[in-house]
């Protein structure tokens, strides 16, 4: 599975973005994707999470209410609209799919993009 992501940017505090992560390859073996970010010098993390068939969600406390993922059906392309922006959402958000045998998951990821919250 390869991903790619779009919609990274520059956007003022309280601004929104919508991010968009499209899966090729085996995306029927796909059985979550998710978005992480980084920031500098800090470590990557889980932003949001989505699973295939039921669409269960996960979202990290600092964006609970602000930010939302969501899929199409066949698991091909997952996006984050991102709202009322915060400086510290600033980082590389990075695309991630687990995918092949759930209880031994391959996980690919995406070359990243850009998002940069200004105050």
């Amino acid at each position: 599975v390869q991903l790619v992501e779009s919609g990274g940017g520059l956007v003022q505090t309280g601004g929104s973005l919508r991010l968009s992560c499209v899966a090729s390859g085996d995306t029927f073996t796909i059985f979550r994707m998710g978005w992480y970010r980084q920031a500098p010098g800090k470590q990557r993390e889980l932003v949001a999470a989505i699973t295939s068939g039921e669409g269960d969600t996960d979202y990290a406390d600092s964006v609970k209410g602000r930010f939302t993922i969501s899929r199409d059906n066949a698991m091909n392309t997952v996006y984050l609209q991102m709202n009322n922006l915060k400086p510290e959402d600033t980082a590389v958000y990075y695309c991630n799919a687990d995918w092949s045998n759930i209880d031994d998951p391959t996980r690919s990821w995406g070359p990243g993009t850009q998002v940069t919250v200004s105050s």
